[in-house]
């Protein structure tokens, strides 16, 4: 089946991010035919700094070849680019009622959280489904308490069906994530951007390493056991440590000997185990701003080729062809 998600370049990508998301894209590409975008014109209620948005879509492109994305199984490509995502967006905010739009949670959470209550923050729910309609995409990843956000684009698809008849658009189904993780940051919450508590995936490895061992703990000696309930360093050692160190982490904190501070450089072990192949193709492809290039277009053009009997249904609808 068709697969398509999207990722905003509003920062740099962290661990969490790859842990609670890109991880399971990445697996998606081996079963299904996936579409991944790269979500600018989103990332535009955020970020209004051209250079910056410029830059943090780049690296995000370079992150999702960096971590394994194969553009000869999967289309990458930018928002931005594919300019019939913007018209579908409008023909469906026109049978998109403003009740359904001030029902949306997110729109009010981000305003609370200090968002400029813009148009396009309000609107948002209308383009994600444009960005989902467009290339007719069969399945949405989305973790157990996102669901929500499908519904809202199964509601527009609804709508618009009802003005212009049946068969038009292909009505999504939310793709469960069931393995999601749930990463702990530096403090003890959830990683966020927002509460600067994050691991960068391709930071210089000095800046990682630090990072790591200012994760938060407690004061328990060398000697005893440690606390395993609330311990963002026993959650993330569960995340990073392979199989066979598994036993190895629970005796670190169940029979004692081991300090936080041995705990941390095995943690910051165990993250260089796991992304240090990816952290080196990086590298490669900031050598390489060709290659990034040339699979953004050649992208585009395959998102466009998929779009374009869509289109064609579409402005035929509603008899603007």
């Amino acid at each position: 089946m068709r697969v398509l998600s999207g990722v905003q370049p509003s920062g740099i990508l962290h661990i969490g991010n790859y842990f609670g998301a890109i991880r399971q894209f990445i697996r998606l590409q081996e079963e299904h035919e996936c579409y991944f975008f790269l979500a600018d014109l989103h990332a535009l209620t955020t970020v209004q700094d051209p250079e910056r948005m410029q830059a943090l879509s780049r690296d995000l492109a370079m992150s999702f070849l960096a971590l394994g994305l194969d553009p000869s199984r999967s289309v990458l490509y930018r928002q931005s680019d594919l300019s019939e995502v913007t018209e579908l967006a409008w023909y469906l905010s026109t049978v998109t009622s403003m009740g359904l739009l001030q029902r949306c949670h997110s729109f009010k959470d981000k305003v609370s959280q200090g968002a400029v209550p813009s148009h396009g923050l309000f609107a948002y729910p209308v383009l994600m489904a444009a960005d989902i309609l467009i290339v007719e995409s069969k399945l949405v990843p989305v973790g157990k308490d996102q669901k929500q956000h499908l519904e809202v684009t199964r509601d527009i698809v609804s709508a618009f069906h009802s003005v212009y008849g049946d068969g038009v658009l292909t009505l999504p189904e939310a793709l469960i994530l069931d393995e999601v993780a749930v990463v702990p940051g530096l403090d003890g919450r959830k990683m966020s951007k927002s509460y600067g508590n994050t691991i960068d995936l391709f930071g210089p490895e000095k800046t990682i390493r630090k990072r790591l061992m200012s994760v938060v703990t407690d004061s328990t000696p060398v000697e005893e056991p440690k606390p395993k309930a609330g311990s963002s360093l026993y959650q993330l050692l569960k995340i990073f440590a392979p199989e066979s160190e598994r036993s190895a982490v629970e005796g670190w904190f169940d029979e004692g000997g081991t300090g936080y501070g041995e705990m941390k450089k095995r943690l910051f072990g165990f993250y260089m185990d796991t992304f240090g192949a990816a952290r080196r193709r990086f590298d490669e492809l900031t050598q390489d701003p060709t290659e990034v290039d040339r699979v953004l277009r050649v992208g585009v053009e395959r998102a466009r080729s998929a779009a374009g009997r869509l289109m064609d249904n579409v402005r035929r609808a509603v008899g603007v062809r």
